[in-house]
């Protein structure tokens, strides 16, 4: 079963989240976590101090599970 990594950007400035986001996905949970810390990371920097300030920006990240037919948030 292969899992799926799920990216979410939220603005504690705004209280709110964009929807998940579908990354990738992985042969294990572990992959997927390790990988999950590595997006988020990039993701932060790609955005910058300053946005990333500006609208109090922060990163989540989930690993879930794929079914047959692909997993939905």
């Amino acid at each position: 079963m292969k899992i799926a990594l799920f990216m979410i950007m939220c603005s504690a400035l705004a209280n709110e989240c964009m929807p998940p986001h579908k990354i990738g996905q992985y042969e294990t949970m572990y992959e997927c976590l390790n990988q999950g810390y590595k997006e988020s990371l990039k993701k932060s920097q790609q955005l910058g101090e300053e946005q990333v300030n500006e609208h109090e920006i922060y990163l989540k990240f989930v690993c879930l599970p794929e079914k047959a037919e692909g997993t939905s948030l």
